[in-house]
């Protein structure tokens, strides 16, 4: 009998890495998107060509139009569907616009987080539901955390923070954006609904996730955005803390890997940092310097003294609690790596555009 997964957001990027991942895993797979991110970030967000790149190269592959905001129509869609696996992955992603929608970014992230999660409980219960969270539950908290500043970045001094920030870290009494306090209803409900209902839910708390398929915009895709202003020879802005700001990058791939695991092995209500820890993090100045080596351009940038409300000055994640429930996952796409796939996926983009 075939498997069949259903995935929210699936033309953004790691809703596509995970279509083709488990497609790959031999997963009939429903993608549901209504290409909002245009509507959050304009026609440099469309997400259009990744949709139909799906509909050409997965055999099966059903796209659903439909917004999550919608209550009747996603509980109609997934007590039609009834699939094995729920990953959701779409949202309205940026904490700085969030300020200006808060009604749009509120209904996308936390209700309609819920509205899937209630249509999961009433049509499939028993299967694996997968909520793509964000390190921006913590809020500024982490930058109560005694820092060093080093010559291209800031780090912890303190060494409990040595392997990056645990789940365990506080979400309260910070500033989180409305956006981060949107994504921290959501995720609270996903570990609701599974130590209430004994679901089998796990909400992931994504650093920078990146890969060649994002479509990066100034307000969201640190490392795709960047890349895409070097290539155009575009001025890049960078937001305060002198350009040493600190971010784990994790590949979409390795994002999707993760998620097979549990999949494979679920628990109820879980949390988990999925960020690429301190081996895969890099400061904007750092990024600048592994882009440049790729492309052989200088990377114009302007400064702006001033940061983003709610931002992190360093943030990476400890991976040890994914590790131990998950010892046969890992990180598999070096910083290195990503950036270069980065860089020559735009290369294409340019030429096909």
């Amino acid at each position: 009998m075939t498997k069949t997964i259903l995935v929210t957001g699936s033309s953004g990027l790691i809703g596509s890495e995970v279509c083709v991942y488990f497609a790959g895993q031999g997963y009939t797979v429903h993608g549901v998107d209504n290409n909002q991110r245009a509507v959050f970030f304009g026609p440099q967000g469309d997400t259009r060509w990744n949709q139909s790149r799906l509909a050409s190269e997965l055999k099966g592959f059903v796209h659903h139009e439909l917004d999550i905001r919608d209550r009747a129509g996603v509980l109609a869609l997934v007590k039609s569907v009834q699939p094995a696996v729920i990953v959701h992955t779409a949202a309205q992603p940026s904490h700085d616009r969030a300020a200006a929608i808060p009604f749009d970014d509120f209904d996308t992230n936390a209700v309609g987080t819920l509205n899937f999660l209630e249509a999961a409980r009433q049509a499939c219960p028993e299967s694996p539901f997968v909520h793509m969270s964000t390190n921006k539950v913590y809020g500024d908290a982490p930058n109560r955390i005694k820092l060093i500043e080093q010559a291209t970045r800031w780090d912890y001094a303190d060494p409990a923070y040595a392997h990056g920030i645990p789940e365990t870290f506080t979400i309260d009494q910070s500033k989180h954006s409305l956006f981060g306090a949107s994504k921290v209803a959501a995720d609270v409900m996903v570990q609701e609904y599974g130590r209430y209902f004994n679901m089998p839910t796990c909400a992931l708390r994504g650093g920078c996730l990146t890969g060649p398929n994002h479509t990066g915009v100034e307000l969201h895709g640190f490392l795709s955005y960047l890349v895409k202003c070097n290539l155009e020879g575009r001025e890049y802005r960078v937001f305060g803390y002198q350009g040493k700001q600190v971010r784990d990058n994790i590949h979409s791939l390795d994002v999707a890997r993760f998620m097979a695991a549990f999949v494979a092995n679920p628990r109820a209500g879980e949390v988990y940092n999925l960020g690429g820890g301190k081996a895969n993090s890099t400061s904007i100045l750092e990024a600048f310097k592994i882009t440049e080596k790729f492309t052989g351009k200088a990377q114009i940038h302007t400064y702006v003294d001033q940061n983003r409300a709610g931002d992190h000055i360093c943030y990476y994640s400890d991976l040890r609690k994914m590790r131990t429930h998950y010892p046969q996952w890992d990180i598999t796409q070096s910083l290195e790596a990503t950036i270069g796939q980065i860089v020559n996926a735009w290369k294409v983009r340019s030429q096909t555009a």
